[in-house]
């Protein structure tokens, strides 16, 4: 069961663009905690992030507030914009959404999520963002 999950892991990072970040953050540690790169692969991706009911887009929006509310997760932050991206989300969606967690988590975190993202977008040459139209109810 172990060997499907890991796989399954690796192709849902896969249709999100790759691991990009992930693996960074996860070679990082491999020398003390080498197991931790199949866990989070098994897990995060293999078991949770590959279940029916989200399209990979939400689940990304999902993940990125979580992860903004949590605060000092920087580097997580990145890797699951990148894999936003690659679900198809647009840059202006994402700031959107970064902004959305404002009342709830806060300037600090917020403007920390923005920097990140202004970062994500300035490394994938996306600069500057143009909005949409805001559509009225």
């Amino acid at each position: 069961m172990s060997n499907e999950r890991y796989e399954r892991g690796l192709a849902r990072q896969a249709e999100l663009g790759g691991p990009g970040v992930r693996t960074r953050i996860l070679n990082e540690i491999d020398d003390v905690a080498p197991d931790l790169r199949r866990l989070a692969v098994e897990f995060a991706y293999g078991d949770i992030h590959a279940r029916p009911g989200l399209d990979p887009a939400r689940r990304e929006l999902v993940i990125l507030g979580v992860l903004i509310a949590l605060g000092g997760v920087e580097p997580q932050i990145e890797a699951h914009l990148d894999a936003a991206l690659g679900a198809g989300l647009q840059p202006d969606e994402l700031v959107e959404a970064v902004m959305q967690a404002l009342p709830y988590a806060g300037f600090p975190r917020v403007l920390g999520a923005m920097t990140v993202t202004r970062r994500v977008f300035e490394r994938r040459g996306l600069l500057p963002i143009t909005p949409r139209e805001r559509r009225q109810p």
